[in-house]
């Protein structure tokens, strides 16, 4: 990954970690992950390799995990890097098929990691969950519909960023705004 990936990956999980923060003041168990908006931005701004994909997951699982009020925080260390590959495979699928592209991708990859994360807190505090919410049909009840909104959330913040964010990226090289995911060849 060139050091112009490494600067707009590190931008955009800072911007995310900042709103990740920013949730910490609603109350609750689970809570959205806009995160996974801004690492899918960046997926699909780069288009990284699938190592470099799971990498940035790993990254945004570490500031999922550390800024978090969730019932079982050390979950994002797994959710994060399977919604980043998801991302990077529905977007590779996608990108040249029609323009909601980037919002269909962001959503899927949004489903990947909070579906993911909600099995694995599950699978490792059921009692305590369960303790808590009584059954797990009234848990599923809590967290499936916070995925689904953050999901369609994420998916227009990833949609209506994609532009401007790629237009951003090309000003001042003097060159056309490529489509997000297109990858420069560098003549210096």
């Amino acid at each position: 990954m060139k050091s112009r990936d490494i600067a707009i990956v590190g931008i955009l999980l800072a911007v995310g970690a900042i709103i990740r923060y920013m949730s910490l003041l609603i109350p609750g168990p689970i809570v959205s992950n806009l995160v996974i908006a801004f690492y899918s931005l960046a997926i699909i701004l780069i288009v990284p390799t699938f190592r470099e994909a799971i990498g940035i997951g790993v990254v945004a699982g570490i500031i999922c995990a550390l800024l978090s009020h969730s019932i079982f925080p050390p979950a994002n260390l797994i959710s994060e890097p399977i919604g980043a590959v998801v991302c990077l495979g529905v977007y590779l699928v996608l990108r040249d098929r029609f323009v909601l592209a980037p919002g269909v991708t962001t959503l899927l990859a949004t489903f990947a990691s909070g579906f993911s994360f909600i099995l694995i807190a599950l699978l490792a505090v059921a009692p305590t969950v369960l303790g808590r919410f009584g059954t797990l049909e009234a848990f599923l009840a809590v967290t499936v519909p916070i995925v689904l909104i953050t999901g369609a959330v994420n998916a227009v913040v990833g949609q209506v960023l994609v532009v401007p964010a790629s237009r951003a990226l090309m000003r001042g090289t003097g060159q056309a705004v490529p489509s997000p995911g297109t990858r420069q060849v560098d003549e210096s």
